[in-house]
């Protein structure tokens, strides 16, 4: 279990990227008794407009930087006392990794080794927590049937799930190697507010509004497993304050779909609520090339959670799809 009894302030970083910018209000009011600094380089990926409601928070301050700055890393931790660490930073489009691996091995891998190796070195003799966030996608693919589990062999396909194999292992071998109490949680694909337009889901909303084609790789029949961004939040809580140390944790939706359907169902959704003079969003839909190495099945068995720790992801899939869209037509101003 995480120690707060000598320091209350956490460290966390790409908190401005998609699911760490869910997490930073959460957590804040769940545990008013902790300080957060806020670590994000900003990259195309990250926007402060999405933590603006806690912006002025007494709790909360922002630090723009990047975790492959050795010395940056080690001055928050002499300046704030750093008490604990969620990792949330990462580079971690798929296809970017194809086109430009990389900034995915400098980020994941020398990234979260600076803030494992300064966490060690100022932490000497306490047993503060560092959380690790990753993927699914380190296990590689599923066939038809079948789940991850924490057991699951690693088997990586793409330069960016391999750089987060990389990354798990390290904070594996911290924990072995210097009992530093460490967790990392691995989730399959997240769906909601604040996810960056290059994305699925907001890309086949987005494409639909504005009248273009609705991209789908090959033939649309590669499934993922789908989290609502709330439910992984309070997972990620549940982890860092109650998790056993050195130990891994899988989160998922227990909502496979494929990507063909997904697109269907938000057109179906667009058509219902703002329907078109003629046809439905659907005629927009387009087969494209397929991305290379393309990963065929995730989907996930988070037993492991909801028995030890009390977790399971609560959102409907239906109605939690809904409110992603609604959201992003606000943001496009569409109404």
């Amino acid at each position: 279990m995480v120690d707060h009894a000598s320091n209350n302030t956490v460290l966390i970083t790409g908190g401005a990227g998609f699911i760490g910018s869910n997490f930073i209000p959460y957590f804040l009011d769940k545990n008013p008794s902790i300080n957060v600094v806020n670590l994000d380089l900003l990259t195309y990926a990250g926007d402060l407009k999405n933590l603006e409601e806690i912006e002025d928070h007494p709790n909360y301050t922002f630090v723009k930087g990047d975790i492959c700055d050795y010395a940056l890393i080690k001055q928050l931790f002499e300046e704030f006392k750093i008490g604990g660490v969620i990792n949330f930073a990462a580079e971690s489009h798929v296809d970017n990794s194809i086109n430009s691996p990389a900034q995915f091995i400098k980020t994941n891998i020398e990234g979260t080794f600076n803030l494992l190796d300064t966490a060690r070195n100022f932490w000497k003799g306490k047993y503060y927590r560092f959380h690790h966030i990753s993927t699914d996608e380190v296990y590689g693919s599923l066939g038809e049937d079948g789940f991850f589990t924490e057991k699951s062999n690693y088997q990586p396909n793409s330069p960016y799930s391999a750089s987060k194999a990389s990354s798990d292992f390290l904070v594996r071998s911290y924990h072995h190697t210097y009992g530093m109490n460490v967790v990392t949680s691995n989730c399959s694909n997240n769906y909601g507010p604040k996810q960056h337009d290059e994305k699925l889901i907001p890309t086949i909303i987005r494409s639909a509004i504005k009248g273009l084609n609705i991209p789908i790789y090959g033939n649309g029949k590669n499934v993922r497993d789908w989290l609502f961004v709330k439910d992984h939040c309070i997972g990620i809580n549940t982890i860092y304050n109650e998790g056993k140390a050195g130990e891994t944790y899988l989160l998922g939706g227990n909502n496979e779909y494929d990507n063909l359907t997904i697109a269907q169902e938000i057109c179906a959704i667009l058509d219902l609520n703002f329907p078109k003079i003629s046809g439905s969003y659907k005629n927009q839909i387009e087969f494209v090339k397929d991305r290379l190495g393309h990963d065929f099945r995730y989907a996930i068995d988070a037993s492991k959670i909801s028995n030890e720790l009390g977790w399971k992801a609560s959102e409907n899939f239906d109605s939690g799809l809904e409110k992603t869209v609604n959201w992003y037509l606000k943001k496009y101003q569409f109404y």
